[in-house]
């Protein structure tokens, strides 16, 4: 079944940024301030607008936004830019505007030379084919680029936990994302991070070094990432390309900043996968952030009211 809504609508959402050039659609008008995370809006507006007519999904639709807005509190929304750094922006935002300090592991050790760690002390020189999601040329700046990346990360992650107002950290993260080349640095910086995760897990499952969580099972499981080069060059390098953040990965994303990502998936409505937390196993002392899609693809920012 097709979504029953306004074509004109529809159409300017949903294209990808080439279809956008092509059609003459400019981004900057279509948000105000250039904002990749959009002020909140009514949430059973915001359903109503989205999920017209009277098709059985669109009913489907209309009931999992009102079970989320009767049952769940959450009374608003914040539209994320639909593209396929979608998820990596709406969990980033939540941590910033929160104000939710870095992982443990991240304060023990320098983000910084994570990329020059696993270049020169484990070897891995592979990563010179590392891709910066739409900027896809590789070779011998990556190594450099990937710390200008993680420079950008760890410069605004630090101001903006120094930063105590809400108001004051709402008005730096609209500032931060209205930029789109900070913003995309910040998300190869993760994307990075997620590397180095998998190549410190891989590495302790060939040593038989301790247990490592069972997540790293799954992601090695799979044919596209069988080891930490296939799963930069099947898996990372397409992100903020032409692939988005599966469901594992968003479990690795999780574990590695140290936050419980609930998800209300909308499409699962009436199904014990309606809401879902990632990674499933975690700490209790670890934030909680959450997250709405109706397909698995593009995320939104939920807003709880009591």
């Amino acid at each position: 079944m097709q979504r029953q809504y306004d074509r004109k609508a529809s159409k300017s959402r949903d294209l990808c940024p080439e279809q956008e050039k092509q059609s003459g659609i400019n981004r900057s008008k279509r948000s105000v301030g250039n904002l990749s995370v959009l002020t909140e809006v009514d949430l059973l507006g915001y359903s109503v607008r989205e999920w017209k007519g009277e098709t059985q999904q669109a009913k489907h639709m209309r009931e999992a936004y009102e079970e989320l807005f009767w049952s769940c509190h959450i009374k608003y929304l914040r539209q994320v830019r639909r593209d396929n750094y979608c998820v990596l922006r709406a969990v980033l935002f939540q941590i910033f505007s929160q104000g939710i300090p870095f992982p443990s592991w991240m304060r023990e050790r320098d983000i910084l030379k994570l990329p020059e760690k696993l270049l020169y002390s484990q070897g891995c020189n592979w990563i010179q084919q590392y891709s910066f999601g739409p900027e896809r040329y590789t070779g011998p700046n990556a190594f450099g680029k990937l710390r200008k990346c993680m420079d950008t990360l760890k410069t605004n992650w630090i101001e903006i936990i120094a930063t105590k107002g809400h108001e004051e950290r709402g008005n730096i993260c609209n500032t931060l994302f209205s930029d789109e080349s900070k913003e995309h640095k910040m998300y190869e910086a993760i994307k990075f991070i997620m590397l180095y995760e998998v190549v410190e897990a891989y590495e302790k499952i060939k040593n038989r070094e301790e247990p490592i969580h069972s997540l790293f099972s799954l992601l090695f499981a799979r044919d596209s990432s069988s080891d930490p080069l296939s799963f930069m060059m099947n898996r990372l390098n397409s992100i903020g390309d032409s692939l988005c953040l599966d469901q594992v990965e968003l479990c690795l994303l999780g574990y590695l900043l140290e936050v419980k990502i609930r998800v209300y998936r909308l499409h699962r409505f009436n199904t014990e996968e309606f809401q879902v937390n990632y990674p499933d196993e975690y700490r209790r002392e670890w934030n909680e952030i959450s997250l709405l899609t109706e397909d698995d693809r593009y995320y939104h920012i939920p807003v709880f009211r009591t």
